[in-house]
């Protein structure tokens, strides 16, 4: 009979073995292949409910840091909440890198703009969660180079008049990166040559109340 000084694993019932072994396989499989981005990201969820402060609507759903809690991060978004494109008129969606909130007045975004595309109705529910996960790509896939460090994030807003896409950086005169940051977006979107997209700066949305900023550059 083994004593207590001589049991080991291998003294254990075979079922017993294969639980462990299964165990320790998805531990080390959790463990090895998650793929790191090179940031940590955050993803938020605003619903206007006028009797409320602006600030009260806005809430952080998640952050993540990897490819595959990304995706876990759309899974839970798309079940407990649902797609941009069913969402209902006055919500957004918005990530940014973990740390700046999506709001002009955040010190990471007032000196910034933003790159607009800007759909019809008709787009919501033929182009709108596919530019929406693009855009998304872009940003966790490091998509603007070197340049890649002065985006801050991007919004989706959804509006009965139209929706509207916008990747948010942190310098309005940082000419040079903003305009490769809006050349390369433009191009992952699979825009056509003759739409033309344009950067506004927050400073000059933030003073119109009904009609949209001029733009400061277009691609």
């Amino acid at each position: 009979m083994a004593t207590a000084e001589t049991l080991n694993i291998k003294s254990l019932p075979r079922r017993d073995n294969e639980k462990r072994r299964k165990k320790r396989e998805v531990y080390t499989l959790e463990k090895v292949e998650k793929h790191p981005l090179q940031r940590r990201w955050a993803l938020w969820f605003f619903k206007n409910v006028k009797s409320q402060p602006w600030q009260c609507n806005l809430r952080l759903v998640t952050t993540f840091s990897t490819v595959e809690d990304f995706w876990a991060s759309m899974c839970l978004l798309y079940t407990h909440i649902q797609l941009a494109s069913n969402l209902s008129s006055g919500c957004d969606y918005s990530i940014f890198k973990d740390g700046i909130e999506p709001m002009w007045e955040d010190s990471r975004n007032k000196r910034g703009g933003r790159w607009l595309i800007t759909l019809s109705k008709q787009q919501r529910h033929s182009d709108l969660d596919t530019l929406w996960l693009e855009t998304l790509l872009c940003l966790i896939g490091e998509a603007f180079d070197e340049h890649s460090d002065e985006v801050c994030g991007a919004v989706i807003n959804i509006r009965a008049k139209g929706d509207k896409i916008a990747v948010w950086t942190r310098e309005t005169e940082n000419r040079e990166a903003v305009t490769h940051i809006g050349r390369v977006y433009k191009e992952r979107l699979g825009l056509s040559s003759k739409v033309v997209i344009g950067y506004q700066a927050h400073a000059d949305t933030a003073t119109k109340s009904n009609s949209l900023a001029k733009n400061k550059l277009v691609v």
